[in-house]
């Protein structure tokens, strides 16, 4: 059994969308935790009226994403799943997902299994999976290198990956514990628990079967690029939700990357976070 478990706060009409997406699966075998971290826009009251099959657990809004995750993925084990899938409010899943991740989890039973991103826009692929190199701080995007008719199906192995549809074994979180609420309360926290299950031995790879439909545009950090200001400026590199915290960012270089690699790493990603705001 699959326990599918969404954090969310606000954005009502994302997750009435997602949540429908999911009633029109074409295998049922799965149940569905929503952790509403204190919405104030109807979210709770919508979903004690409309989807009465969905398990919703309460925060107090002060969970942010990984907190709220752990929230779910704890009462997902404690109900015996056997899997995870952690699952973005801000994604439509196309018809088949959940038959086709379980076709690979299959054939791949103690791998953790991404999802091919789609553009709700353009219909067109937008994340495939990367690979990390720690020494330039650069990435390998499985889009731009995979051969074209690789690009659609399969799968593939990466470095990492994100929350956002990510199929998880129970035997990584027996092996590895849950995500790392207190280093990393919202951001990194997904990508810094995917590279300690690859330490661990786990393989992680991106389901080409599987996709998601997904809004680029929606993103904390896309939102908080759109009209800058010094203030937002200073929330990037500072805020908690800030896609650009640096603590965030120096606490999972310490984490993950290889002791050798990390001057440059660390050096690289700074400047990265602190002149990208501007220049982008």
């Amino acid at each position: 059994m699959i326990y599918i478990v969404i954090p969310v706060f606000n954005r009502k009409q994302f997750t009435k969308d997602c949540l429908d997406s999911l009633r029109k699966q074409t295998d049922k075998r799965f149940k569905i935790v929503v952790v509403d971290d204190g919405s104030t826009d109807g979210t709770s009251e919508m979903l004690k009226e409309e989807y009465p099959e969905v398990h919703v657990l309460y925060g107090d809004g002060n969970l942010f994403w990984t907190a709220a995750t752990n929230m779910g993925i704890r009462y997902a084990l404690e109900n015996n799943a056997d899997y995870v899938l952690t699952l973005n409010n801000d994604v439509i899943a196309v018809e088949d997902y959940i038959e086709k991740m379980y076709y690979w989890a299959e054939k791949e039973p103690n791998s953790l299994l991404g999802s091919m991103a789609l553009d709700t826009k353009t219909n067109k692929p937008t994340y495939g999976g990367e690979i990390i190199h720690w020494m330039s701080h650069s990435y390998t995007f499985l889009l731009d290198v995979l051969p074209e008719n690789e690009q659609t199906t399969g799968i593939h192995e990466v470095s990492h990956f994100p929350g956002r549809g990510l199929l998880i074994p129970k035997a990584v979180f027996d092996k590895i514990g849950l995500y790392a609420e207190k280093a990393l309360p919202h951001y990194m926290a997904d990508h810094d628990f995917t590279h300690k299950a690859k330490r661990h031995g786990f393989k992680i790879f991106c389901n080409y079967d599987a996709k998601i439909f997904t809004y680029p545009e929606a993103s904390g950090d896309q939102q908080n690029r759109k009209k800058k200001s010094l203030k937002k400026y200073y929330e990037h590199l500072f805020g908690i939700r800030g896609g650009g915290n640096l603590k965030n960012f120096t606490i999972y270089t310490f984490r993950n990357c290889p002791i050798y690699y990390m001057p440059s790493f660390l050096v690289i990603g700074y400047s990265k976070r602190i002149l990208g705001y501007i220049l982008h």
